[in-house]
């Protein structure tokens, strides 16, 4: 009897237990369930946000190229993309005459403001000289430099050191000069035939038929992409930068050679200039007027060189044509970048501003860094004759 009363209240606590756990596991597990219900939120505002153009031009122009290059509406834009460039003469070289009474204050504006605007849509020039078999043996390095016609001697400076085409640390390098028709502005010349036997001699000039000015230098930016696809697809970087800067092409080459894939696809690496925003001062070479352009720069390298990969070069030009054209090329290609989700590298070997005075005869300075801005054809040839020299110890 006794062994039998305790079975049975073996048995009673058992489920006593076992109906506790049933209880608590209901309680937590309903708990569970609420906590794993995501919360929802209901905007308390309206979903879309009405249009408001900008009132400066160039943001109403990024504006309009924004909404025709919309992924989600791009189906429906593709007729409309038709129109705009129907009745904008996107493509076309005439004079967009329309833009006088877009910009408020364009009367006035310098005389090579409203050069730029009226021509700010033509992205498409005749090529003059063409150098098609610049890049027949598929260069590592494609050395771009911007120069003017004038600038004979900056070029054969370059051309003895820095910029010489052919083998270098075991590499192709190859070089091209980008130039537009100097005769066409600021009262330079005719050096056309020049030019030609420049060209026949060395075959290492591109020249395009539209107006050299400085505001011009983003459609030299642009046709130079155009022609790397073209021409040069194959490059695996790509510097760009002016025709009187020094470059330690060596130290380069040497740089590139340390990358690893992944950083090299998406390499942009240069002087980089951050929280930067347009001058108003109508004296400065770099002003833009507020009725033209609003807000603050993305980062970008400044203009005197840098370095890029030639799968990124190509990207630029996928995507320049969504951003309008800008009066400042170094501007105008970050603009291109921060489109791509990307940003330049700073590197401290390019120095685009100079070097400080006391440093300017050192050539271990020179041996260490890779790029220095505003430098004499004469001090080109004798800073490239100091860090050849094997002799050279610097630490």
């Amino acid at each position: 009897m006794q062994r039998g009363k305790k079975v049975r209240i073996l048995g009673l606590m058992v489920m006593l237990h076992l109906f506790v756990f049933v209880v608590l596991e209901v309680l937590w597990g309903g708990g569970r369930e609420k906590r794993r219900q995501p919360k929802v939120v209901v905007p308390s505002g309206r979903f879309w946000r009405a249009f408001v153009p900008s009132a400066a031009y160039w943001n109403r122009e990024q504006q309009k190229l924004d909404l025709l290059h919309n992924p989600i509406l791009k189906a429906e834009n593709v007729s409309a993309i038709d129109w705009f460039n129907a009745t904008t003469g996107r493509g076309s070289c005439e004079p967009d005459v329309g833009v006088r009474a877009q910009v408020k204050d364009y009367d006035a504006l310098p005389a090579r403001f409203k050069d730029f605007l009226l021509y700010m849509r033509c992205r498409s020039y005749p090529m003059v000289v063409d150098q098609p078999r610049a890049c027949e043996k598929k260069p590592f390095l494609l050395l771009a430099i911007k120069s003017l016609a004038p600038h004979f001697d900056r070029r054969q400076a370059i051309r003895q050191t820095w910029g010489r085409a052919g083998r270098l640390a075991n590499r192709t390098v190859a070089t091209v000069f980008l130039l537009g028709d100097a005769a066409r502005s600021d009262h330079f010349p005719d050096l056309r035939d020049l030019l030609r036997r420049e060209s026949s001699a060395h075959r290492d000039l591109l020249i395009w038929d539209y107006r050299d000015t400085f505001f011009n230098l983003t459609v030299k930016e642009v046709l130079f992409l155009d022609w790397l696809e073209r021409r040069c697809r194959d490059a695996s970087f790509v510097f760009k930068g002016d025709d009187d800067v020094f470059v330690n092409t060596r130290r380069v080459l040497d740089f590139l050679e340390g990358l690893s894939p992944a950083r090299a696809e998406s390499l942009f690496v240069g002087d980089v200039i951050t929280n930067a925003g347009p001058h108003r001062d109508r004296k400065v070479k770099y002003f833009v007027p507020e009725s033209v352009f609003v807000g603050q720069y993305p980062p970008y390298a400044g203009g005197g060189g840098y370095l890029y990969s030639g799968e990124l070069a190509l990207r630029l030009r996928s995507v320049s044509p969504e951003v309008p054209l800008y009066p400042i090329d170094d501007v105008y290609t970050g603009m291109c970048l921060r489109k791509l989700g990307l940003a330049p590298e700073r590197h401290k070997g390019f120095r685009t501003f100079g070097i400080q005075e006391k440093y300017r005869d050192n050539a271990c300075v020179y041996h260490s860094l890779m790029l220095v801005h505003r430098r004499t054809p004469q001090q080109i040839i004798e800073i490239w004759s100091w860090i050849s020299n094997p002799t050279l110890k610097c630490k």
